[in-house]
C-alpha cells in the first residue's frame, strides 16, 4: 500500500485552548481528506483530540495527570470526536472507520499484521480509516507515548509515500539573524541532533512536541517514508502536501527498502533484553550478514524466554540492532563465547545461533 497517505492531526490544531473541539478546522480538513480519497488516493486519518475533547466535558481546566482521570477523558471524549467525523465525512459521501490501537497490539507479530490487513482493507471498501491510540485501555507500558509515534507507526506498517504531521506551526524553524526562519528541507540522513531549532513556545494542549516529531520522523524516514510538519489550520495544506508543493518543512526519505518483518522488528516489537557482543560479531552482522553466534557474545542483560527480541549492542555500548533471540537469557549467559559443537554440546537439541541472520534488523544509521 505504498500509494497511502498518512495525515496525523494534532491536538493543538482541533482543540482551543479551553478544551473545546475547533469543530470548523476539523470540518475544512475533513474536506480536504474526503477529496483526496474522491481522486483515488489512500489517506488515511490518525487523530487526536479525543483526551482533550473529554476534559472540557467532565470538568477540568488543565490535563490531569494520573491515568484513570486521563482513561475518563478519553471514554468521554472519544466518542463525541469520532461522532463529529461521522457527521463531516458524511457531508462529503465518504464513510470513515474507527481504529484504536495500543503499542501491545503492533508488538506482537500476528496482530500487528491484523492491523495492517484491516486498514487496507478499509481503504479497499472505500473507507476512510480514522486511528487514535486507544487510551482507556493502555497502560504506561503499552503506551505509543503520543500520536506522532502512532502516526510514524502506522505510516511503515502501510508502506505509506507520505506521512504528514499537522501541528499548530508552520513547520521547523532555525534561529536566524532577524528571527526564525522556516526549514524548507531536511535531507535524508540527517540526524535530530543535527538540527540547530529555534525556541519556540508550543500550545500544550497536546502530548507530542518537537522532540516528539523528530523522533517520529525519524523512524518514518529511516524506513523510506517521506515527511512534512505543517501547519493544521492552513487551509489547501492537505492537498498542497499531497501534490509535493513546497509546505511546510519536508523531511527526505531513506532509499532504505528493509521487508515487512524487519520494519516490524526494528520498530514495533519492543526488546525484552540486551545481548553485548565483541567486535568480530558487529562486523559478522553488519557488514557480511551473518547469524549472531555464541562464540561472538560477551554478556547477556535481562530475563527472557527464547523468541523474544533483544538489543545487540557493541564492546563500546553502541546499539548494533534489534533481533529475535533463538535462545533464552540463561541459555545465552551458559554458552556465551563457546564454539557452536561445544554450545550444542552445553545444550542438546538448542539452537547453534543466538540470533539468526533472518531475524536481525540492523540499526538505521
Amino acid at each position: 500500500m505504498s500509494d497511502a497517505i498518512v495525515i496525523k492531526i494534532g491536538s493543538s490544531t482541533l482543540v482551543d485552548g479551553s478544551g473545546a473541539l475547533r469543530e470548523e478546522v476539523l470540518g475544512r480538513r475533513v474536506a480536504e481528506i474526503a477529496a483526496l480519497a474522491a481522486e483515488g488516493q489512500r489517506p488515511v486519518l490518525v487523530s487526536s483530540g479525543a483526551i482533550a475533547c473529554g476534559l472540557g466535558r467532565l470538568g477540568f481546566g488543565v490535563r490531569p495527570d494520573a491515568l484513570p482521570d486521563l482513561q475518563a477523558a478519553s471514554a468521554v471524549g472519544q466518542g463525541a470526536l469520532f461522532a463529529h467525523y461521522i457527521t463531516e465525512f458524511g457531508r462529503h459521501g465518504a464513510v470513515p472507520g474507527q481504529v484504536l490501537l495500543t503499542s501491545g497490539d503492533l508488538g506482537h507479530r500476528a496482530s500487528y499484521l491484523n492491523a495492517r490487513n484491516t486498514l487496507e482493507r478499509l481503504v479497499a471498501l472505500g473507507a476512510i480509516p480514522v486511528i487514535n491510540e486507544n487510551d482507556t485501555t493502555a497502560t504506561d507500558e503499552l503506551t505509543f507515548g503520543d500520536n506522532d509515534v502512532l502516526a510514524a507507526h502506522v505510516a511503515i506498517l502501510l508502506r505509506a509515500r507520505l506521512l504528514l504531521l499537522l501541528t499548530d506551526r508552520d513547520g521547523l524553524y532555525a534561529p536566524g539573524a532577524d528571527g526564525p526562519e522556516l526549514i524548507g528541507e531536511v535531507p535524508a540522513g540527517t540526524a535530530p541532533e543535527d538540527l540547530v531549532l529555534a525556541d519556540l513556545p508550543g500550545s500544550g494542549r497536546g502530548r507530542g512536541g518537537i522532540a516528539s516529531k523528530l523522533a517520529s520522523v525519524a523512524m518514518a524516514t529511516g524506513s523510506g517514508v517521506a515527511c512534512i510538519v505543517a501547519s493544521g489550520d492552513v487551509d489547501g495544506i492537505i492537498p498542497a502536501a499531497a501534490a509535493g508543493e513546497p509546505v511546510g518543512t519536508r523531511f527526505a526519505p531513506s532509499a532504505r527498502a528493509d521487508g515487512a518483518f524487519r520494519l516490524w522488528l526494528r520498530h514495533a516489537k519492543p526488546a525484552q533484553g540486551r545481548v553485548v557482543v565483541d567486535a568480530g560479531a558487529v562486523r559478522a552482522l553488519i557488514e557480511k550478514g551473518t547469524s549472531l553466534l555464541p562464540v561472538g557474545v560477551e554478556s547477556c542483560d535481562g530475563t527472557f524466554p527464547a523468541g523474544e527480541a533483544v538489543l545487540v549492542v557493541g564492546p563500546d555500548g553502541q546499539e548494533v540492532g534489534k533481533g529475535i533471540s533463538e535462545l533464552s537469557a540463561e541459555e545465552i549467559r551458559a554458552v556465551r563465547g563457546m564454539r557452536s559443537e561445544e554450545a550444542l554440546a552445553v545444550l542438546p537439541g538448542g539452537a547453534a545461533e543466538v540470533i539468526h541472520r533472518d531475524r536481525f534488523a540492523p540499526r538505521v544509521r
